[in-house]
């Protein structure tokens, strides 16, 4: 007896009543919650097979909760658990208040019967406290499912992170681009290291940080060699950016000026974070649709203003996705569907949902690019 028992009895005979439980129902939520209730699955299980001796599916305040099983019946429905390791584990449940001891003069189970065959009087273990605690554990399972939610979310970003990263040093190294890509691929080695063992939220958050900061040094270094690789130097990159964005929507889509009049909404110009010779890796279905070998931006958007008809992608489907997430992304947007053009079926219908939700930050190509490049990688091996 220790003053903690004292007041779970005392707590029990205050308890208001409680409708009908389902105690399957309960059970499965008390083991997702468990880890509130300071028990393990091993005593969960004892519990399961305690439970299984009451005779009803759901557990009232109506019945008599008291159980009275063996040692020997219930090692029995314990999958065999040896009794000296049932009574430690039973301890652990009274311990947390989800069972009480009802002894009898003799400290043995068993229940006595009217001359009706009814119980009345039964001495053994006692699930009301269970009954009793079916709120508590609910809600435990709630939160215990949001946390679980929530760790998998960071987990799912994380792991995105560091495959862009990787796979964009990988490429670079395999390209002899300029920078210390071995330093990289050991950075994003231990980050993985990391990510094997069981991590809270504040501990993803901190590798986050270090994956989105090794990523961030990537795309400077392939940027600075896209550059390059475009024969333009950065003056006439502004120049393409800035310089008479009318005439180039216009060039690439003669169908806007067929719509009605109204001033057009300033054109987004945001370049793609993705190197442009990684994208065509993972696009090569678009080259075909290209007048010269893309060497910058324009090329690919001209490319990918020509195939989008034949995609049954629409004229103001393509200028809302421009106008939405900028020209040079949308045009790699649609260089990804392209790829994947037999799994989609409606082009013109997913371009719009993308560019919606580019429009409040939520879509990149970033990872359809990334996707694509594991695609093809794994069908060259």
């Amino acid at each position: 007896m220790t003053a903690g028992l004292i007041e779970q009895i005392a707590i029990m005979q205050t308890a208001p009543e409680v409708a009908h439980i389902d105690k399957w129902e309960l059970l499965r939520d008390l083991c997702t919650a468990r880890r509130a209730f300071g028990v393990t699955d091993r005593d969960l299980s004892v519990l399961n097979a305690l439970v299984s001796f009451h005779p009803n599916t759901a557990l009232s305040d109506n019945d008599s909760l008291i159980v009275f099983p063996s040692n020997v019946a219930l090692s029995e429905r314990a999958h065999g658990m040896a009794e000296s390791t049932l009574r430690r584990h039973l301890g652990a449940l009274v311990q947390a208040g989800l069972i009480a001891r009802h002894d009898s003069p003799n400290g043995k189970r068993y229940a006595r019967r009217g001359a009706d065959g009814e119980i009345v009087r039964a001495f053994g273990f006692d699930l009301r406290p269970l009954l009793h605690s079916a709120v508590q554990i609910a809600e435990s399972a709630r939160q215990a499912r949001a946390d679980q939610a929530r760790l998998a979310t960071a987990r799912e970003k994380l792991s995105l992170l560091k495959r862009d990263a990787l796979k964009l040093a990988l490429y670079g190294q395999e390209n002899a681009l300029p920078g210390n890509w071995e330093a990289l691929l050991a950075s994003l080695l231990e980050v993985h290291k990391q990510m094997r063992r069981k991590l809270d939220l504040e501990e993803l958050a901190d590798l986050e940080a270090r994956a989105t900061s090794i990523l961030r040094d990537i795309q400077g270094l392939l940027a600075t060699k896209t550059e390059e690789m475009s024969g333009n130097d950065s003056e006439i990159e502004r120049l393409y950016q800035n310089s008479k964005p009318d005439t180039l929507e216009s060039e690439l889509c003669p169908e806007r000026d067929k719509g009605g009049g109204g001033a057009d909404p300033e054109p987004v110009n945001v370049l793609p974070r993705v190197p442009l010779p990684l994208i065509l890796k993972a696009c090569p279905d678009i080259l075909p649709y290209c007048e010269r070998n893309p060497r910058e931006w324009r090329d690919l958007i001209v490319a990918a203003s020509y195939v989008r008809g034949m995609m049954g992608i629409s004229p103001s489907a393509w200028q809302e996705a421009q106008e939405l997430m900028g020209a040079e992304v949308a045009a790699v947007t649609v260089a990804c569907i392209l790829q994947r053009f037999s799994d989609i079926n409606s082009p013109g219908g997913y371009l719009r949902t993308l560019a919606g939700k580019a429009a409040v930050g939520e879509f990149s190509p970033g990872p359809m690019v990334m996707a694509l490049l594991n695609g093809a990688n794994r069908a060259a091996a």
